[in-house]
């Protein structure tokens, strides 16, 4: 997923994470030098659904603009890393 915006410099990484290492998803975020936020999410529909539709919101500071949703074959990914 790439997340476009103001989502750098906003805990929107620090926060994407957090939520979805309590949804036991896999995975990681990183910051992208066009300042755009990329991420990867393995784990149960429901739960990927959920993290989805908090992307689509962000956190408190940030203004999310887009939100691209790509699906890729799992990759067997079990922490969430924030690189």
């Amino acid at each position: 997923m790439v997340v476009t915006g103001r989502v750098q410099g906003v805990f929107f990484r620090a926060t994407c994470a957090a939520r979805a290492r309590e949804l036991g998803l896999g995975g990681w975020v990183r910051n992208r030098p066009d300042g755009a936020v990329e991420a990867a999410f393995e784990g149960p529909e429901e739960d990927l659904e959920a993290m989805v539709a908090w992307c689509r919101r962000g956190t408190d500071l940030s203004r999310v603009e887009s939100v691209e949703v790509a699906e890729e074959a799992p990759s067997g990914e079990r922490a969430f890393l924030v690189v």
